[in-house]
């Protein structure tokens, strides 16, 4: 079917627009409404293995920073637990931003369902990193000052406003490359994509609550002079900038280039089946 044949069927020159873009209308959309409504227990499984399977990232990180004092290997050897995710149908909180948001924009979720998708997913992200670090702490005794200097570098930083901009990268970070990865079906592609994300977010020292929490876990169970009242302040800061940072820079603007085809579904002018046909 050609570009014009397209239009008709979705109605017209209102949704004249690029079959990528209609691809990825479909495919977040689909996938997002999936997530949305999950059954409480699989989404309960999913963000514990998601704090569990990020901990191998953190643990090749945490290898290769002993063995090369390389950051920017470090953050490469991360990587393996962004595929690890991805590889294991898992999920990190800052995953969750783009992909419910197009489902409940196209009507095919509630605002009550994110909600529940994004607590959840955090809660459980951090009950499995946390036991995910006390195996680390217990298993790998001479690595406990690596682990503490990251985890103190994450907390202690020069100003509010650089901890915000970090904050905020990492969010957009991980998001993107959520998304880069639903856009192919590529083995290769998707391993690289991890590589750089891990290469972006850890090299940068940038700070993502649910993936730093781990370390600083780790650190405090370890002896590290890290309180919990610190650990609460510094959650409680970068959390809702990771969020806004996925949803401002990345997720909205995406919304914005298919809200046509979104809001199209919603409106019932065509159903999720018809743009599921078109998009195939």
């Amino acid at each position: 079917m050609d570009q014009k044949e397209q239009r008709q069927r979705l109605g017209g020159n209102d949704f004249d627009i690029e079959d990528e873009l209609l691809d990825e209308a479909t495919t977040t959309v689909v996938e997002g409404s999936k997530r949305l409504n999950r059954k409480g227990p699989e989404l309960v499984i999913t963000g514990l293995f998601g704090g569990v399977d990020v901990g191998l990232g953190i643990l090749a990180m945490v290898l290769v920073k002993q063995a090369t004092g390389s950051d920017i290997l470090a953050g490469m050897a991360f990587g393996i637990g962004l595929l690890a995710l991805k590889l294991a149908h898992s999920e990190l909180f800052t995953e969750e931003f783009l992909l419910p948001l197009n489902a409940v924009i196209a009507g095919q979720g509630t605002w009550m369902q994110v909600f529940r998708l994004w607590s959840v997913t955090l809660v459980t992200n951090l009950l499995g990193g946390l036991a995910f670090a006390w195996l680390i702490v217990l298993g790998l005794p001479d690595y406990h000052a690596t682990i503490t200097d990251y985890a103190v570098s994450y907390i202690d930083q020069s100003s509010l406003l650089v901890m915000g901009a970090l904050s905020m990268l990492a969010g957009a970070t991980i998001t993107l490359s959520t998304r880069m990865q639903q856009g192919t079906s590529n083995d290769v592609v998707t391993a690289l994509t991890c590589m750089v994300s891990g290469l972006l977010v850890i090299g940068f020292g940038m700070l993502h609550g649910a993936l730093n929490a781990i370390v600083i876990f780790a650190a405090m169970l370890a002896g590290a002079d890290i309180s919990v009242l610190d650990f609460a302040q510094w959650f409680a800061i970068v959390i809702p900038l990771n969020m806004l940072g996925g949803l401002l820079v990345i997720a909205l603007p995406r919304v914005v280039r298919t809200r046509r085809i979104l809001w199209g579904v919603r409106k019932g002018r065509f159903t999720l089946e018809d743009l599921q046909e078109q998009s195939g």
